[in-house]
C-alpha cells in the first residue's frame, strides 16, 4: 500500500510546525532567500519563501493544538509539518545552494576528473557532521544519513560535465574551463541532492528519520560507467530503493514529470567492418562487390532487427557513419559502418548483440564478404517501477502546487541510472527548469543551456519528501497499530 504522503495518514490533518533548527548551530529563521545577485534568467533572482513570515502563525497554531515536541520540533504526523520545515530550511540555505551550484558551473570537470567537485561535496558534508566515502578512483562519493536499521533509500546525482564550450552570455557563473560545460544540468542535480541531504541530516539529528538515506554522487555519467563504479564500491549494497531527478528544459519550473515503465532507452554503439578481395568496377562478377554488400548491410540490418523483437520494445539501429573506398573505378577491399542501438525494453536489449551478429553474418554471406561486429554496451533502459513513481507522486503532493505533477514522454536518450534499476527498484523523474513564459528553448547538451535556479529549491523539496515517503512505506507499521504510528513522529 502506498502512503498518501510523507507522514500523512488518511483523514488526519495535523497543525503546522515551526522551522527546523540546523545541526551546526541554530539557523536564523529570518535569513533572506536567494543569491546575493540577481538570477539572470529570472529578474530579481529566486523568489524568497514565506517561511519567516509564517513562522509566528505556525508557532501559535502548534501551541494551541498541544502537539508533543521532540528536540524542539512538533512530533506530529503530516505533510503540513514537512512543508514549513522545508520552507524554513530553504529560507536559511537556498542562497548557499544556489551559490554552490554556480561554483560547480564555473568549474566543470569531465568524467573521472571531478576531483574539485568531489572535494567540495566532501567538505560540505563533513561540515554537517556526516562521513562521506570517496570512491576508489578518487572521484565521486556516497554518504549515509540516519540509522542503519530499517529501510535504506538512495538519492542519486551525477557530477560530471560535458566536453562542450559554454556559450552563455551575460552570466557571472559562465564556465571558466575552455571546452567544458555543465550543459546537462548535473551541477543542478548535485546541488539538489546535497540540499536534500543537509535537510535530512537535520531530521536524523532530531530523531525524525525512520531509516537510512544514502546520497550517491556519481562520477562519469556521460562517459558512461560511473554507475558501475558506484555499484562495485558497494554504493547500493543494502539499498532498498533509489530515486533521481533530471533537469528538463521542456517543463516549467515548479513542475515534476513522471512516467511509469521505460523513461529512457538503452544506448549502445556498434562498429561493423566488411572485408573482401577488392577489384575493378568493370568486373564485379570476378570479385565481391563490397560497396554493394555494405549498402545491403546498412539498409537491411535495421529493418531485420526490428522484426525480431516486440515492436513495443522500440529497438532501433541507426547508422551515423559509413565509409568505403577512395576512387570511383575500384572496388575496395574493406568498409565500415558505425551507429547506435537504442531500446526501451530490457529483455530485447540483452538479446540485441546476438541477434545483430546473426543477421550480419547472413547478409554478408549472401554477397560473399566477411563481416565482423564490435558491439559496445552503453547503458540499459531506465525502467521506472510503479510503486516508486507513486512515491514521487505522493511526495510531490505535499510540497508542490496541485498541478505540479505532469506526464512526461519516453526518451531514446541514454541515462546510466538504469544500471541501478537493474538491481533495485526505483524511479527517475524529470524536473522542470524552464522559466514560465521564457522565449526560446534551452535544450540539453547545448552550449547555451541554463536553468531557472528556483528549480533547486523545488528539487530539494521533492527529493527530501520522496526519501521520507519511501522510508515510511518501507517501515510502515500495521494499519491497526495507532500507537506505533504516533510514535513514528515522522515530519
Amino acid at each position: 500500500m502506498t502512503h498518501p504522503g510523507p507522514g500523512v495518514m488518511p483523514g488526519l490533518e495535523p497543525p503546522a510546525a515551526p522551522g527546523l533548527e540546523g545541526p551546526e548551530g541554530r539557523e536564523d529563521r529570518g535569513a533572506a532567500s536567494g543569491p546575493a545577485g540577481a538570477n539572470p534568467m529570472v529578474p530579481g533572482g529566486p523568489v524568497p519563501g514565506d517561511a519567516e513570515r509564517a513562522a509566528p502563525r505556525r508557532d501559535a497554531s502548534v501551541a494551541a493544538a498541544g502537539a508533543p515536541v521532540v528536540a524542539g520540533i512538533p512530533a506530529v504526523l503530516g505533510g503540513a509539518v514537512l512543508q514549513p520545515q522545508l520552507d524554513a530550511f530553504l529560507a536559511a540555505h537556498e542562497a548557499e545552494l544556489i551559490a554552490f551550484r554556480r561554483d560547480l558551473h564555473m568549474h566543470p570537470e569531465l568524467g573521472y576528473a571531478e576531483h574539485r567537485t568531489t572535494r567540495r561535496l566532501a567538505e560540505r558534508l563533513r561540515a554537517a557532521g556526516l562521513e562521506p566515502v570517496i570512491l576508489p578512483k578518487g572521484t565521486g562519493l556516497f554518504c549515509d544519513i540516519g540509522p542503519a536499521d530499517g529501510t535504506t533509500v538512495a538519492l542519486r546525482a551525477d557530477i560530471d560535465a560535458l566536453p562542450l564550450q559554454d556559450e552563455k552570455e551575460g552570466v557571472a557563473y559562465r564556465s571558466t574551463v575552455p571546452g567544458v560545460a555543465h550543459a546537462c544540468g548535473h551541477d543542478v542535480h548535485t546541488t539538489m541532492v546535497l540540499g536534500a541531504g543537509l535537510f535530512l541530516a537535520q531530521q536524523a539529528e532530531a530523531g525524525l528519520l525512520p531509516g537510512r538515506v544514502r546520497l550517491l554522487f556519481q562520477p562519469a555519467e556521460e562517459t558512461p560507467g560511473g554507475a558501475l563504479d558506484v555499484m562495485a564500491a558497494g554504493g547500493i549494497a543494502g539499498v532498498d530503493r533509489a530515486f533521481a531527478l533530471h533537469c528538463d528544459p521542456r517543463i516549467e519550473v515548479g513542475q515534476l514529470g513522471l512516467r511509469t515503465g521505460p523513461i529512457t532507452a538503452a544506448c549502445d554503439k556498434v562498429y561493423v567492418k566488411v572485408t573482401g578481395p577488392g577489384g575493378h568496377t568493370a568486373r564485379p562478377h570476378l570479385t565481391a562487390d563490397l560497396v554493394y554488400a555494405l549498402a545491403k548491410i546498412v539498409t537491411e540490418l535495421p529493418s531485420a532487427l526490428s522484426r525480431r523483437v516486440d515492436p513495443r520494445s522500440s529497438l532501433s539501429l541507426v547508422w551515423g557513419r559509413v565509409s568505403a573506398g577512395s576512387v570511383a573505378n575500384a572496388i575496395p577491399d574493406d568498409g565500415i559502418a558505425e551507429g547506435t542501438v537504442r531500446c526501451l525494453d530490457d529483455e530485447a536489449w540483452h538479446r540485441a548483440p546476438e541477434m545483430m551478429k546473426a543477421l550480419l553474418q547472413s547478409v554478408a554471406a549472401a554477397y560473399d564478404v566477411e563481416a565482423s561486429l564490435e558491439y559496445v554496451r552503453g547503458v540499459p533502459p531506465t525502467v521506472n517501477e510503479a510503486a516508486s513513481v507513486q512515491m514521487f507522486r505522493d511526495a510531490a503532493a505535499q510540497v508542490m502546487d496541485e498541478d505540479g505533477v505532469v506526464p512526461t514522454p519516453q526518451s531514446l536518450g541514454g541515462e546510466d541510472f538504469g544500471w541501478y534499476l537493474e538491481s533495485i527498484p526505483g524511479a527517475l523523474a524529470r524536473l522542470g527548469v524552464r522559466t514560465p513564459g521564457a522565449p526560446g528553448e534551452y535544450d540539453l547538451h547545448r552550449g547555451d543551456f541554463d536553468v531557472d535556479e528556483r528549480c533547486i529549491a523545488v528539487g530539494t523539496k521533492v527529493l527530501s519528501a520522496t526519501a521520507l515517503t519511501a522510508l515510511w512505506d518501507g517501515g510502515r507499521p500495521g494499519d491497526g497499530d495507532a500507537e506505533a504510528i504516533e510514535g513514528a513522529a515522522l515530519a
